[in-house]
């Protein structure tokens, strides 16, 4: 369980990176995610393929079929929320993707049968607080609606991506994580071609972030991602989940020069705050019980 938590907060921690590495890809959006997602596909599918491990999806066809939707929520995520750090800029992006947490909170019950304690409920009131917080000073100045849109639209992408996972039962790992990025080539391929063409120029400048972010935000870090997912709970991943956003403004503060006000640090807080707090409480419920 403790491996697992530090996989997935390091996996959010690089995560919320994307957005300041994409700043320095001079193509349009919808051609980065496609990149991201073709290098991201290939080099993980040698990793798997040199480690020899047994190709399992074809034995378990409900599973696939979770598994590829999935990667269709997830193509969608990546597009909405790549579009809406070019509308509004990485951090209101990154906190309007969270409110893609809170979704999934409210539905496990009905979609997984997990229970919601009011202890959970409160940690997640305390970051969804915090996230407005963060992005309050920003929403206040005036955003462009295609931008919220579009950012709002990949919260919903997001827990679907998240629900649709915690159904696969039988597929893990790198399998897993391999088959979801292909289904996200085919997804962005189909979809690019039919919107912009899948001709893609870029200069020299844009190699070194391309590769970063299909290899290590990508492939490395989706299977730190998924591996550590199936052994959390969809609260826990939820509410720590908000780490990845505070990542992000943190990251686009120092590197992209954006501001943040001491509503957005309190927002910060209550994140952190959130999360440790909702660990603690799991992990003293889990010393009564033994």
């Amino acid at each position: 369980m403790e491996q697992a938590l530090w996989k997935y907060l390091l996996s959010l921690f690089i995560f919320g990176s994307n957005g300041i590495i994409a700043a320095y890809i001079h193509v349009p959006s919808l051609h980065i995610v496609l990149l991201r997602a073709l290098i991201g596909a290939i080099s993980l599918a040698a990793v798997f393929l040199c480690m020899k491990n047994r190709v399992t999806v074809f034995h378990h066809p409900r599973d696939l079929f979770y598994l590829v939707l999935s990667g269709a929520a997830m193509a969608g995520n990546w597009v909405f929320l790549f579009e809406a750090y070019d509308l509004i800029g990485v951090s209101v992006g990154a906190v309007l993707n969270y409110c893609g947490p809170a979704i999934v909170v409210l539905l496990s019950p009905v979609v997984l049968h997990e229970r919601l304690t009011k202890a959970k409920v409160g940690t997640l009131t305390a970051a969804m607080a915090g996230v407005v917080l963060i992005g309050g000073q920003a929403a206040v100045s005036g955003l462009n609606l295609p931008g919220l849109a579009c950012g709002l639209a990949a919260a919903l992408f997001f827990a679907g991506m998240v629900l649709l996972n915690k159904l696969i039962r039988h597929i893990h790992g790198l399998e897993c994580v391999v088959v979801q990025l292909v289904t996200v080539c085919i997804v962005l391929i189909g979809y690019a071609s039919i919107k912009q063409g899948l001709h893609i120029s870029f200069s020299e400048s844009d190699v070194v972030p391309v590769i970063w972010l299909g290899i290590l935000n990508t492939g490395i870090c989706y299977y730190l991602y998924f591996s550590s997912m199936r052994t959390l709970s969809v609260q826990t991943i939820s509410i720590c989940g908000y780490l990845e956003p505070l990542a992000a403004i943190l990251l686009s503060g120092l590197l992209l020069h954006e501001t943040m006000g001491a509503l957005q640090w309190l927002g910060a807080f209550l994140i952190i705050g959130g999360a440790v707090w909702c660990e603690w409480r799991n992990r003293r419920q889990l010393s009564y019980s033994l």
